[in-house]
């Protein structure tokens, strides 16, 4: 049987870095070589192979369009007969994010908003004009998706932790450009693996707006619930306490150290943090508060601050110390968050000003549904929960 020319992935990629193409043709090539592997696998069966779990055959390919940000990539989808349509998955997945991208910034176009360079960013993401009715249709069509993303039920398995987080974007409201809060929880499964629990916009981080969320959760089946890690946000505390009554809560140790390095001066911030790290070293929860007591009573003189920062907040820092040794690294802070805030971030940087909250929501939640598609997809769960 003769080889595809892309039968070696690794191949491919050499071929392709050598022959110098462009980003256009290298997202056409991968997305080519990913469309032959779908059709195998959809199938049963490699090109002209003869196999009693063939359930089909090719038929040929249909030319089709899909517009990014880095011009129109032309290509070839393979079509099949004798068993149910092939549609490659990845056109769900790109466009998704694509179309919330675009939306948000045609509404800013066709409302009028004076957002700078709006024409430059429709013609950079996707290379032609957008009507008003595609838009429409195509917030629509989000709409639908992200509700039924965010309502489905989540009793199907137990969650024993949970990650929470926030950032700000800007809209326009009421004619006024204000700051709006994005709210992002993320679970992890009985089996170690991660989930986009849901997210919200809101007017800030209020203990309404988290208890909201946190209410919907529990709508929806969210069980089992053992540990919380956040920030120390006093509206984060005021919902959990009112919602998640029993469950420990694990203070961010990122958090707490940014926060108290802003007690001190500039040139003390590197004393500070190092005297943070020995404190944390400790090998269990009461050798890590006697270091901060002793720690304390060096910086008191001179930064209270530091000190009574120490001696009230330490402790919701330690939490982690009551769960297995192997999970308490990941549990400690929300950097896997801040992970995701930064990857939010890269998307909505584009559209600067959103026209309304249902623009932003649309960019953020499509943009997570894709992280929780990429999480789903590991191969390897990101707690093991053996150790359990």
């Amino acid at each position: 049987m003769a080889h595809n020319k892309y039968d070696s992935f690794f191949s491919f990629l050499q071929e392709l870095f050598l022959d110098n193409w462009g980003m256009k043709d290298f997202l056409e090539a991968v997305l080519k070589s990913g469309m032959a592997e779908e059709v195998r696998r959809h199938l049963r069966a490699d090109r002209h192979e003869r196999s009693k779990w063939r359930r089909g055959h090719r038929n040929g390919t249909k030319r089709r369009t899909l517009n990014t940000r880095v011009g129109r990539l032309e290509l070839d989808v393979p079509q099949v007969r004798g068993c149910e349509p092939y549609h490659p998955s990845m056109f769900n997945r790109w466009q998704r994010s694509e179309r919330a991208l675009l939306t948000a910034c045609a509404e800013m176009y066709f409302q009028g908003v004076s957002t700078r360079n709006v024409r430059e960013v429709l013609e950079e993401m996707c290379g032609l004009g957008i009507s008003s009715a595609t838009v429409s249709r195509v917030a629509a069509e989000l709409d639908e998706k992200l509700a039924s993303f965010r309502g489905r039920r989540l009793d199907t398995t137990a969650y024993p932790y949970m990650h929470i987080d926030a950032r700000y974007e800007k809209v326009r409201v009421d004619g006024q450009v204000v700051s709006q809060a994005v709210l992002v929880a993320a679970g992890f499964t009985a089996d170690g693996r991660r989930e986009i629990l849901d997210w919200r916009v809101g007017d800030s981080e209020s203990e309404a707006t988290w208890g909201e969320m946190f209410r919907g959760l529990k709508e929806r089946g969210l069980k089992g619930i053992e540990l919380i890690t956040s920030d120390a946000h006093s509206g984060i505390r005021a919902a959990l306490s009112r919602h998640f009554q029993g469950v420990r809560w694990q203070r961010c140790r990122v958090h707490f150290k940014r926060e108290m390095a802003r007690k001190v001066s500039y040139k003390r911030q590197k004393e500070l943090l190092k005297d943070l790290s020995v404190v944390f070293a400790g090998e269990d929860k009461a050798e890590c508060m006697r270091r901060g007591e002793e720690m304390a009573q060096r910086w008191e003189g001179r930064y209270p601050a530091v000190a009574l920062m120490l001696r009230e907040g330490l402790e919701d820092c330690l939490t982690v110390f009551d769960f297995p040794e192997r999970h308490r690294r990941r549990l400690q802070s929300t950097n896997m968050m801040e992970n995701l805030m930064c990857r939010l971030k890269k998307r909505t940087k584009v559209v600067s000003v959103f026209p309304n909250r249902a623009a932003l929501d649309r960019l953020i939640g499509a943009q997570l549904i894709e992280v929780h598609e990429g999480w789903a997809a590991e191969t390897k769960a990101y707690f093991n929960m053996a150790d359990v």
